[in-house]
């Protein structure tokens, strides 16, 4: 069961273009966070009051929700693990990339600021749920529901490559 909302188009009409000739810009999952309202949490996870990876405190529910459009039609590069979601054969064609092992198959999930709804036209032979992976493609903002979780990125792959 899946369901995009505003996903087809999404990645061209908030920017300029994607050339070929464009080099990735490259980001992590706390850019894909936006700056305002996250402040107390990261204070806090510093001095350890939360444990990374706990996703699902009152502060994260409150910031999680909160997209960012900063990248929207551009080509980056973002490490993650892929938890598949369609297969073409033995490749990926469509998976969530999440930022740490294990998101999304335990509950709660990651918010949607730190899921990516990912597609490809050329199925990737993924080794397995612990797999670090370097995927390169259009990105921008999506609201999509899963099966697993409600996600708030979208990026279309043009390159998965194993992480390293």
């Amino acid at each position: 069961m899946l369901r995009t909302l505003g996903a087809a188009g999404v990645f061209l009409s908030a920017g300029a273009p994607v050339r070929a000739e464009d080099s990735p810009i490259e980001i992590d999952w706390s850019d894909l966070v936006p700056k305002s309202g996250g402040e107390t949490l990261d204070k806090l996870r510093a001095r350890g009051v939360i444990q990374h990876g706990e996703m699902s405190t009152p502060f994260d529910q409150e910031t999680g929700g909160q997209i960012t459009n900063a990248y929207n039609g551009k080509l980056v590069r973002i490490p993650g693990y892929l938890v598949p979601l369609d297969y073409e054969g033995t490749g990926v064609t469509a998976a969530l990339l999440v930022p740490y092992v294990g998101a999304c198959v335990h509950v709660p999930p990651p918010p949607p600021n730190q899921l990516i709804y990912v597609t490809t036209s050329e199925p990737y032979e993924s080794s397995g749920l612990f797999e670090p992976v370097y995927i390169t493609g259009v990105f921008g903002t999506a609201a999509t529901a899963t099966q697993l979780a409600e996600v708030g990125y979208a990026l279309s792959a043009d390159l998965i490559e194993p992480y390293g």
